[in-house]
């Protein structure tokens, strides 16, 4: 059944975007496989030709081959910090505040930021900028479509209002697609750009070196505004922040001095 994988791949590249050849082949084609045979289909193509046609079928496509675990409004007592105390207090000095999503992942991240800012500003004037090293997860982050597990945290207003249901999986409204911008970004060799008044980038440092993290929290520090905020994962707090020229402003948020 596997020789015509090698179709599959150019066949949803075209589709979607995801570039499947940059995964590690033994290990998603098993996986698309099993996926294949449970739902009954002889051949890549077959199950291709299927997935063009049912949205249900493409969408448990795009959840099987979706490694990255994310969730919108993960660590929600964070975000409710965010809404009730930064951002009135960045929005007192600058309703155009520049946002940033850095290794925004699957796109739950700066989803989750324009659904909050919209409690503040019509869509129209939210503008979110989001990178990723990973075009596969950048692509799959632009299409807007997750699994119920995703939405956990998710408050009953804004999932009725920002998610339509579609079978299982629920799909971004457009509205809050529009206000993101999705790039490439590596975030050790490319430049920041900025200023910016918010940068998030949570649950991604953990994985750099010490001296890696030392260099990121300067490169952070040096793309913020004056007062400009960096939000932190739940694991990553900056038990130096001054070093960086950051004071602490609440639990795993810090302002640019």
């Amino acid at each position: 059944m596997a020789h015509d994988y090698q179709s599959f791949i150019v066949s949803i590249k075209k589709k979607t975007g995801i570039d499947l050849s940059l995964y590690k082949e033994a290990q998603m084609k098993r996986r698309l496989l099993s996926l294949c045979e449970k739902k009954g289909f002889s051949s890549f193509n077959e199950y291709f030709s299927a997935i063009s046609k049912d949205q249900h079928l493409l969408n448990e496509f795009l959840d099987r081959m979706t490694i990255n675990v994310s969730e919108f409004y993960r660590n929600a007592k964070r975000w409710e910090v965010l809404e009730k105390k930064i951002l009135p207090n960045l929005l007192a000095k600058n309703k155009r505040i520049k946002i940033w999503s850095a290794a925004c992942s699957t796109g739950e991240e700066p989803y989750t930021l324009a659904m909050i800012m919209s409690k503040f500003l019509p869509l129209s004037q939210v503008q979110v900028l989001a990178t990723d090293l990973d075009e596969n997860v950048i692509a799959r982050a632009k299409i807007g479509v997750y699994p119920e597990r995703s939405l956990n945290e998710v408050p009953e207003e804004m999932k009725r209002k920002y998610f339509k249901k579609e079978g299982s999986f629920y799909k971004v409204a457009d509205e809050i697609k529009k206000t993101v911008t999705f790039r490439k970004q590596n975030l050790l060799a490319d430049p920041f750009g900025g200023p910016f008044d918010l940068i998030v980038c949570r649950n991604v440092l953990i994985y750099f070196t010490e001296e890696a993290k030392d260099e990121l929290y300067l490169k952070f520090s040096g793309a913020l505004n004056q007062d400009g905020i960096f939000f932190v994962g739940s694991t990553e707090q900056i038990f130096n922040p001054g070093k960086y020229n950051f004071e602490t402003e609440d639990t795993f948020f810090y302002r640019k001095l």
